[in-house]
């Protein structure tokens, strides 16, 4: 998103790792319906556009707020902490060997349900405790450092979580 743009300060919300989603959803609602095509069908051109525009952006708010993941993204950068996930691909040790470890028993677990389902209760676990430690690096210590090296975990754990699931699918 811009930084210029503020997906809190659209749904009326404060900037805060812990989001309340019911209110969000209720938030996004309320919003939503402001820029609903329907109300501009019969308006100019020009301001059916700018209702689309406000419809991408409230989405675009909305998508980001809902996911832990994004909205870790969004908040640290917001305070001037980048991510760098391009450029920055260092990882603690431990980190890198569990990361070899979870691999390792997936390719060998990808034809027994059990092991995948195992694994990926393993990873569910790290997922969870990421963002828990996210949630207290941003909202409680304004520890961006920490944030951002927990967000860059999270990030690798949350794309191995999808590819868990794509195998188990299969």
């Amino acid at each position: 998103m811009a930084t210029d743009f503020n997906a809190f300060s659209l749904f009326q919300m404060k900037p805060s790792f812990n989001v309340d989603l019911s209110a969000l959803e209720a938030a996004y609602q309320k919003a939503i319906v402001m820029v609903h095509p329907d109300r501009f069908a019969s308006r100019p051109a020009a301001e059916r556009r700018v209702a689309e525009q406000w419809s991408a952006r409230i989405n675009e708010a909305y998508a980001t707020l809902k996911d832990p993941l994004k909205r870790a993204i969004y908040l640290c950068e917001s305070r001037g902490a980048s991510i760098d996930a391009e450029t920055n691909t260092a990882m603690p040790a431990d980190f890198l060997m569990l990361q070899i470890g979870w691999r390792e028993k997936l390719e060998f677990s990808r034809a027994d349900a059990a092991a995948i389902e195992s694994l990926a209760s393993e990873v569910m676990s790290q997922y969870r405790t990421s963002v828990r430690l996210i949630e207290t690096a941003i909202d409680e210590q304004n520890d961006m450092t920490a944030a951002v090296a927990q967000v860059r975990r999270l990030m690798f754990i949350d794309k191995f979580r999808l590819e868990i699931e794509r195998v188990a699918a299969n």
